[in-house]
């Protein structure tokens, strides 16, 4: 028998034999061929001489037979995993991982990114023989995957918590038992003024979306819109003031002046007091001077003693106006670029939920300058009365003169 005819009978059985039928197979044609029956059959399949050989001693001694019919080698055989024979291997990779959770705030990979070739080339600068593809395959051994980030974390949470949203609550209760108005009121996120892609989808004939900007750069000329809003608690109302200036106390107090006017006093005929939830930062934040130098202005004109309740720091999305004001009209202007201050405001206003939602809306073109400065005597002159629990999350301000019905 030549090498061709050997050949041949291999390549016709290559395709369905495995590891070990492939090894005693080469065995018994040697073993058949008599002397020289190893080299014919290496040269004619390129199988070694040492696996030839080692399936010659399974055949001749019965080794071959010890192992189960599903198995292809004896367990424990073939090549170690390279965990096993680098016993540091796993732990320096997950250090390089996370490097924070495993004590290692000097990784050099902390802030660099973790793709497998920069782990691949760490580790091997650290002595460990790797691939990235290795490194690849022991991530997802390890129960890694490739995750985006998400928000989940609000910050350090103050022992008083709790105990502030119950405040809160007791609050706008006791506010809406006396008939009296209870507003929620916050920034929302400011817009882009142009035709920007906005998020979200809406329906259009196929294949013909929308066209707007590659970039969202600023149209000077257009500018942003700043929308503040007010949510009316108890009649689920709302009130937006689309501000094209800055985000300020000033801007703030006066959209609370026109929800006021526009919707307040007509609702709350009778009101002599206004509570007020708002988040602890921004433009309403308790420690800003200029909002409540705003709000003693407002108490003034309007006779109206003000009550103001901060949610804690980090939790501004239990304010309710963030889940029952602004996610409506998210939702209802989805995928239509915001073109001009008119379309934004028109959007708003055409915003309305099953509940019975009812938003109005308006352009502020008021100028409200940055950097103004509250005096120390002008804020002796805040009629300013810190509640006993937290005084600087819970206070009232008192009018200079009683409201007259």
């Amino acid at each position: 028998m030549d090498v061709t005819t050997v050949r041949n009978k291999y390549s016709a059985l290559s395709g369905v034999l495995t590891e070990r039928s492939r090894r005693l197979w080469a065995a018994t044609e040697a073993m058949s061929l008599g002397h020289g029956g190893i080299a014919l059959v290496e040269r004619a399949t390129g199988i070694s001489r040492s696996t030839i050989t080692r399936g010659i001693r399974e055949v001749e001694s019965g080794a071959s037979d010890e192992l189960a019919p599903e198995r292809t080698r004896r367990p424990g055989g073939g090549r170690k995993r390279a965990a096993d024979k680098d016993h540091t291997l796993l732990a320096d990779l997950d250090a390089l991982v996370e490097p924070a959770a495993l004590g290692d705030p000097d990784s050099p990979l902390r802030w660099t990114s973790k793709s497998v070739r920069h782990l691949a080339d760490e580790l091997t600068a650290m002595g460990h023989d790797v691939s990235y593809r290795l490194v690849a395959r022991l991530l997802n051994e390890s129960g890694y995957s490739l995750q985006a980030n998400r928000k989940t974390r609000e910050g350090s949470e103050h022992v008083d918590r709790d105990a502030q949203f119950r405040y809160i609550a007791r609050g706008v209760r006791g506010q809406l038992e006396k008939g009296c108005p209870a507003i929620s009121v916050d920034t929302k996120k400011k817009e882009l003024v142009g035709d920007f892609k906005n998020p979200g989808r809406e329906w259009r004939p196929k294949g013909r979306p929308e066209p707007v900007r590659v970039h969202d750069f600023l149209i000077p000329e257009q500018g942003k819109a700043i929308p503040y809003g007010v949510y009316d608690l108890r009649r689920d109302e709302g009130w937006v003031s689309v501000g094209i200036d800055h985000d300020t106390a000033s801007f703030a107090a006066n959209a609370v002046r026109r929800w006021w006017k526009i919707m307040g006093r007509p609702a709350y005929p009778d009101a002599h007091s206004l509570l007020i939830t708002a988040d602890a930062g921004g433009s309403n934040g308790p420690r800003v001077r200029l909002w409540k130098w705003e709000l003693q202005k407002f108490a003034n004109k309007t006779g109206l003693s003000i009550t103001v309740c901060h949610f804690p720091p980090g939790t501004s999305k239990w304010n309710k106006i963030e889940h029952r004001l602004f996610s409506h009209i998210a939702m209802n202007w989805r995928g239509r670029p915001l073109v001009s201050l008119a379309a934004i405001v028109s959007l708003i206003g055409d915003t309305t939920t099953a509940s019975g939602l009812r938003i109005r809306s308006e352009i502020d073109h008021g100028s409200y300058p940055l950097g103004v400065k509250i005096t120390d005597e002008q804020m002796a002159k805040v009629r300013l009365e810190p509640h006993a629990f937290h005084g600087d999350w819970n206070y009232t301000i008192q009018p200079t003169r009683p409201r007259s019905y």
